[in-house]
């Protein structure tokens, strides 16, 4: 079997309520109809991602356990909604001092480069999904298909994403859209 094709999800503002830099498991709350959607593309044949930038590693405001926590709590909720991630990726770093400094930071590819290897992905063929420009861009660069929802900071995002990137009102709807193409070339 090939390579597989992926939904990357960002998870402050996509799939969970944002809560500016979330370091208490208390505070994860799943978006209405979270859940069901990522199950939907999962039983539609997509491994789902999440791939996220936890700058509040970097800056100090928490510590990689407290986000191990949060993570935990979120998988477990995601459990007992009967659905579960196929992988997960973090980036720690504050955003860089200035151009050139290397990070692993959404958009740069490191993630998602990291995931295609660990996990026998098609990034081409890939979707990539969140509240911020910086969640879709990876799709301009490998070639995938980009989904802006309106949760979290995607209203105020509209303005800087690519022409192509289909902005829809949550992750439910983005699910919809991304399995009604399923087999059929994305937009580029």
């Amino acid at each position: 079997m090939g390579a597989q094709p992926a939904v990357f999800l960002d998870r402050d503002g996509t799939l969970i309520e944002d809560r500016d830099y979330l370091s208490d498991p208390s505070g994860v709350r799943l978006l209405p109809g979270a859940a069901e959607a990522v199950e939907r593309l999962r039983r539609s044949g997509y491994r789902v991602v999440l791939v996220t930038n936890q700058s509040g590693i970097g800056r100090g405001y928490f510590t990689e356990e407290d986000y191990a926590r949060v993570h935990r709590e979120l998988r477990r909720q995601l459990a007992v909604a009967g659905t579960e991630l196929d992988g997960s990726y973090h980036c720690p770093d504050a955003p860089p001092a200035g151009p050139g400094d290397e990070t692993c930071r959404k958009p740069a590819p490191v993630l998602y480069r990291r995931a295609e290897g660990e996990l026998g992905l098609d990034l081409r063929r890939s979707w990539f999904v969140g509240d911020k420009a910086s969640d879709v861009a990876a799709a301009r660069v490998f070639g995938g298909s980009g989904v802006l929802v309106r949760t979290g900071y995607g209203e105020s995002e509209r303005s800087k994403v690519f022409r192509s990137c289909a902005v829809v009102e949550d992750l439910a709807a983005a699910a919809r859209l991304i399995c009604s193409t399923k087999g059929v070339e994305p937009p580029r």
